[in-house]
């Protein structure tokens, strides 16, 4: 399961910041039994508890926060901060507001360390467009179909065959959980749908084991896979980034 503590933060930071959630229910929503501690943040010198940054968001006037999942090649969302486009492409991920970023680096299964980008100053960005939920919904239906007839057509299930498999379970209902109570459920249901779709792709980009993949299987895998790797990154976005009406 692919963990997204960008995710986590900014939809809980939105809520603390909206009134939606109280304090509390938002830091323990968001760290969990992890420690996790945060540098850069304005009038600090060090390192601080997670705890603190929360408490400061509305001093520094944030009204939300949004995920953003950079790639190489699109970086979209990604205001110009010095040194922050490297750092979230590494982590593959960062929580936008309009005065703060805040990019997380697990350091081990215990403790997660989050850098602060101030944003004071700089020009802003428009936030990445945000689909509707449904229409991204049917986009993810769209590249599992497209990408299962491609893969049946290069037998990827003689490469991996818990691929097949996870695709065939795709119908089942089920929701993310973690999220506050008032989240919309059709963005629930798309984000458990896309977490089961990254660990498709997980697969199907991995070697099975004695497998013999040459070059050019190799690339017509990875070429037919590469629409769904953006629909399920868009599909997290939107359905982190959803805010109730």
């Amino acid at each position: 399961m692919h963990d997204f503590p960008a995710g986590r933060f900014a939809v809980w930071a939105t809520a603390w910041l909206t009134g939606r959630a109280a304090y509390d229910e938002a830091l323990d929503a968001i760290t969990g039994s992890t420690a996790h501690r945060v540098s850069g943040l304005p009038g600090t010198d060090e390192a601080v508890p997670l705890g603190w940054a929360l408490t400061a968001l509305r001093g520094l006037g944030e009204r939300r926060f949004r995920l953003v999942l950079p790639v190489a090649g699109d970086v979209r969302g990604l205001p110009r901060a010095p040194g922050l486009a490297p750092l979230a492409l590494e982590s593959g991920q960062a929580a936008v507001g309009e005065h703060l970023a805040l990019v997380p680096e697990p350091l081990g299964p215990e403790v997660v360390q989050w850098t602060a980008f101030p944003l004071t100053g700089l020009p802003p960005v428009a936030p990445p467009a945000e689909g509707n939920l449904r229409a991204v919904s049917g986009a993810l239906d769209l590249a599992v179909g497209d990408t299962a007839r491609a893969l049946a057509g290069l037998d990827l299930a003689r490469w991996n065959p818990e691929v097949p498999a996870l695709l065939a379970g795709l119908a089942k209902t089920t929701t993310a959980p973690g999220l506050p109570h008032d989240h919309d459920p059709v963005a629930l249901s798309v984000l458990a749908r896309a977490q089961r779709l990254a660990r498709v792709l997980d697969l199907a980009l991995a070697d099975a084991p004695g497998g013999a993949v040459n070059h050019s299987q190799a690339a017509a895998r990875d070429e037919a896979l590469r629409p769904l790797a953006r629909s399920v990154r868009e599909a997290v976005e939107a359905a982190f980034n959803a805010v109730p009406r």
